[in-house]
């Protein structure tokens, strides 16, 4: 009776197995760090202004960047303290009147023992071009004063970002009782990382295309329908997968530019060619026989 075979396990499996656990950990534990910081970003505060006891508070949070409009929502919390606030600070004790800058369009006025709400003022945007996506920034100048009763009042202005897909940059600073705000707005990291993520996924389906054609057509493989199958599905899959960055980014970004029109051209460039060499390959269908009845008439025996 012969010996049995004793099946070894293969030489570095349990080496290879610990590898990749540590590179799940490691990716894990710097995806962790990544969202950390960014979620830090988020939660900055930057303040310019006056402490004085007589002033106006003002909370402002960037609600959504409109890059395609060139324009940012900014959500207004006014609350009077001191003296020139009744009812603990939910309305002005006199009319009061929020002055700002050229690009927030337009003061904002409250009136004398009304309760404040929120209020949300569009802010234009300067600079930049949306078609540099995923790499591009603008500016945003801010200033807010506040008069009440035909007198300049301190204010004390916090601003904070809470639009996920865009990360700010803010330089504060108070002149003569002024809050004055210049900000650079970017794309956040995660919109970044993803946004490469996309390019160089494009260009790793396209050249796998284009290697699964040179295959095809060196080995003169004939019509493959499964292949031909998966490069044209590639080449429509990809067109949806670019809608999907995120900010939606108009056609003719630098995203379009650096991968998405050259992975849908060389893709359907590799189908084309793939499938005029199948059928020169395949040549021409052999001709049916012809019986004694005429032309695909069955011989009889």
């Amino acid at each position: 009776m012969p010996p049995r075979r004793r099946h070894l396990p293969a030489p570095g499996g349990a080496l290879g197995t610990a590898v990749v656990l540590l590179g799940v950990v490691a990716a894990v534990l710097c995806g962790l760090w990544l969202q950390f910081g960014e979620r830090q970003d988020q939660e900055t505060r930057h303040t310019a202004g006056t402490r004085a006891p007589d002033r106006i508070d003002i909370d402002a949070s960037v609600q959504r960047v409109d890059a395609a409009g060139r324009e940012l929502v900014l959500r207004l919390l006014v609350t009077p303290r001191g003296a020139l606030a009744e009812a603990g600070g939910v309305a002005p004790a006199e009319e009061l009147t929020l002055q700002t800058s050229s690009s927030v369009r337009g003061d904002i006025v409250f009136p004398a023992h009304r309760r404040i709400g929120t209020v949300d003022v569009p802010v234009t945007l300067t600079g930049g071009s949306i078609t540099d996506y995923p790499f591009d920034a603008y500016d945003a100048q801010m200033e807010f004063g506040a008069v009440q009763s035909g007198a300049g009042v301190p204010v004390r202005m916090t601003l904070v970002n809470r639009d996920a897909l865009f990360a700010l940059g803010v330089d504060a600073s108070e002149d003569r009782g002024t809050a004055v705000f210049a900000a650079e707005v970017v794309r956040s990291r995660s919109v970044l990382v993803f946004a490469v993520f996309m390019m160089l996924a494009m260009w790793a389906l396209t050249v796998a295309v284009l290697l699964g054609g040179r295959h095809l057509v060196v080995r003169r493989a004939g019509l493959t329908w499964p292949a031909l199958g998966w490069m044209a599905a590639t080449l429509f899959a990809l067109a949806a997968f670019r809608n999907a960055a995120p900010g939606a980014p108009p056609i003719g970004s630098l995203l379009d530019y650096l991968a998405f029109f050259w992975a849908e051209t060389l893709i359907a460039f590799c189908v084309i060619v793939v499938v005029v060499a199948a059928v020169r390959a395949e040549g021409p269908s052999p001709r049916e026989p012809v019986g004694p009845g005429g032309a695909g008439a069955p011989s009889h025996p």
